[in-house]
């Protein structure tokens, strides 16, 4: 076995360790007032970053309560959250987990590369397998005293951008497109115009993270003067009174859209109607209404009228304007930020 081959097998044991140490570190017992006689069944549940809150301390209770109301045994949650490119890896390496909701489609095309769930499985689910959506938004430091009001402020000489890393995050990927996006729509006359824009942010970033939750930790500790992220991340903590960032929405911005893939190979024959009924449960009134409890845009515009936050965005887009993950994959965050945008950056 050669040094190469050894450094591979290290990387791949460190990676399942922490797959593993993640995914002990998270459990959601069944309720107060199950049945403590029946043995519970367990639902392994892998989530991107900014999930966990909604997931542990919203969906997972309600339904819990439903499916016990509905006459069934105790079921417990066991679940990990990370940057969506990260557990896409864990997956593909053999984590148990029986769902996934992940941030980008393009992780499930990976997961379907891989052989562990069927290629295009996710878009028999409702709405295709999106289960809900959050725009792109600007965090910037309270007074805002860099006078950020759209991508192309952070363009300005002097601007430090924390950023997700496109490579472990899926939130990463979202704002890569975001950033594109919002320029070429700005110059549709101009081709260029999404490049450069792309580039003239991407000069500015002064620090990655691996996830969109990591990025936001390093902006909490006074890391950049401006973090592109998930509006649920800044509605989320506006609802607890912890938000101590100013939000700027840009006037042209995407729609992220998340996608609920389940790995039936990981699921039981005894414990498939339990887990089919919660991913179905995810599309349900109760659950899409937690999301947006939780900052998160239902897939049911009805749903979202009246919530407190969501504001109006002159130019929202989706990644169908680009054709679809596996085209914007392949010709914006590969074929312009990858080989172009990074190249420039990294002879710098």
């Amino acid at each position: 076995m050669d040094g190469h081959q050894l450094i591979r097998r290290a990387t791949v044991s460190a990676l399942l360790l922490a797959v593993w140490a993640s995914f002990s570190a998270c459990r959601n017992e069944p309720t107060s007032g199950a049945d403590s006689s029946k043995k519970p069944a367990t639902v392994v549940f892998y989530g991107f970053s900014i999930l966990g809150e909604a997931m542990s301390g919203g969906i997972f209770p309600a339904f819990q309560q439903k499916w016990q109301a509905d006459g069934h045994g105790p079921v417990t949650f066991t679940s990990s959250f990370a940057g969506s490119g990260t557990i896409t890896n864990q997956i593909a390496l053999g984590a148990p987990a029986q769902l996934a909701l992940l941030s980008l489609e393009s992780d499930a095309d990976r997961l379907a590369d891989a052989k562990v769930i069927p290629d295009g499985s996710w878009k028999r689910l409702p709405h295709g397998g999106v289960v809900n959506r959050t725009p792109f938004v600007i965090f910037v430091r309270p007074g805002n005293p860099r006078g950020v009001h759209d991508f192309v402020d952070l363009t300005r000489d002097g601007v430090k951008i924390v950023h997700p890393d496109p490579l472990t995050s899926g939130g990463a990927n979202w704002a890569i497109v975001a950033e594109y996006g919002a320029g070429a729509r700005e110059h549709p006359e101009r081709a260029t115009a999404g490049e450069e824009m792309l580039a003239g942010i991407w000069k500015n970033v002064a620090a990655q993270a691996a996830s969109a939750r990591a990025a936001r930790t390093q902006f909490e500790n006074g890391f950049g003067d401006a973090l592109i992220t998930y509006e649920q991340e800044a509605l989320y903590d506006k609802s607890q009174g912890k938000l101590h960032v100013d939000v700027v929405y840009p006037r042209r911005t995407i729609l992220s859209e998340h996608t609920l893939v389940v790995i039936d190979k990981n699921v039981p024959a005894s414990d498939k109607a339990l887990i089919d009924t919660f991913a179905q449960f995810l599309w349900s009134e109760e659950a899409q209404k937690i999301f947006v409890k939780y900052g998160f845009r239902s897939v049911n515009e009805e749903w979202n009228e009246g919530a407190v936050g969501f504001a109006k965005i002159a130019d929202p887009f989706r990644i169908s304007d680009f054709g679809g993950w596996k085209s914007a994959k392949k010709n914006i965050v590969e074929g312009v930020w990858k080989k172009r945008v990074l190249k420039i950056e990294e002879k710098k």
